[in-house]
């Protein structure tokens, strides 16, 4: 049985981008720079709308396993797209990109492959509207021994916990990777998932072995100023990381607390950030580096993605972790 570096659970959603002004966003009540659910019927409308399209297979840990696969480490993804034109687009994108799609297309069922359409504005930020589809249908059954329980490290995001099944999933593959002697770790997602899932996010802080998160999520989580936030999840958690957009980056494990600083970049579209952030940042655990190493990887993943369109690395990422003298 193959054993991965990396596992990603999560949602395989097709990202279909756009740009669009603040007029646009308005007019069509898409409020700026959040990640909002919308129906089937809403998602179809805001398709036809788009103009000059581009997709690309997308969803949050998608993007980090896609960076992580660029930086050379063996990458596997568990999640679900329907055997339609765009779910086999995503498999064969995703395996093309260097990353095992465990799971083969559903023909099955009626619910057509998940997308996501993102609508850039002209100052970098993305607007996301996810039509979640099949992909919300993710359960148990999809997460093999074979997969989750050979991974050293899993990576899971919290959207998982908007379904049931999701959540069921996301706490099986967890078991799974742990009780085989890897390590799990979570992305907190968004603010609005933070609140949704409160007591499930504060027992997972104290259960896995890192939580990344941005200073909303983290105030969100705790419901607290983020000095106390962070300092409430050092108490009880395996290793914190947490990233302030355009400032520094704060690693906490134990005693151990790493201040790492950003170079300042102006965006051109900032869809990615935290997903490449991860990536590198997880590079950095999966390699050995030192908390601010990894902690520094993580920045140059995040200001490489922010510098073009798409939520996937266009440069060679592991030439620039050398010339910052990284690896």
């Amino acid at each position: 049985m193959k054993t991965y570096q990396v596992v990603g659970i999560g949602n395989a959603i097709v990202d279909v981008f756009s740009t669009a002004d603040d007029s646009f966003l308005a007019l069509m009540g898409i409020e700026k720079g959040i990640m909002q659910l919308v129906e089937r019927d809403r998602g179809e409308m805001l398709y036809a709308a788009m103009k000059d399209r581009r997709q690309a297979p997308g969803g949050s840990v998608a993007n980090t396993l896609a960076g992580l696969g660029a930086l050379g480490l063996s990458t596997a993804f568990i999640g679900r797209v329907h055997d339609d034109a765009l779910g086999r687009f995503y498999a064969q994108n995703m395996a093309a990109e260097g990353t095992d799609f465990v799971n083969p297309p559903v023909a099955a069922g009626e619910l057509p492959t998940s997308r996501s359409m993102i609508f850039v504005s002209p100052d970098g930020e993305r607007s996301m509207n996810t039509y979640l589809g099949i992909s919300s249908e993710l359960g148990p059954e999809d997460v093999s021994d074979s997969v989750a329980g050979k991974a050293e490290i899993l990576f899971l995001e919290g959207y998982l916990y908007d379904k049931p099944k999701g959540k069921e999933a996301f706490e099986r593959a967890a078991r799974l990777t742990r009780a085989g002697g890897g390590k799990a770790g979570i992305a907190l997602s968004d603010p609005f998932c933070v609140d949704r899932h409160r007591d499930d996010f504060l027992r997972l802080v104290r259960e896995l072995d890192f939580v990344i998160g941005n200073e909303h999520e983290w105030e969100s989580l705790y419901k607290k100023d983020l000095s106390t936030a962070l300092e409430r999840a050092a108490q009880v958690a395996g290793l914190v990381v947490c990233t302030r957009s355009g400032h520094d980056v704060v690693l906490v494990r134990g005693d151990e607390q790493v201040v790492v600083p950003v170079r300042r970049v102006t965006p051109i579209d900032a869809t990615g950030a935290g997903d490449q952030f991860a990536a590198g940042f997880i590079y950095g655990l999966a390699t050995g580096a030192s908390l601010e190493a990894a902690g520094r990887m993580g920045c140059v993943a995040a200001a490489e993605v922010i510098g073009h369109f798409g939520a996937r690395p266009e440069a060679d990422v592991k030439a620039m972790f050398r010339e910052e003298g990284l690896i």
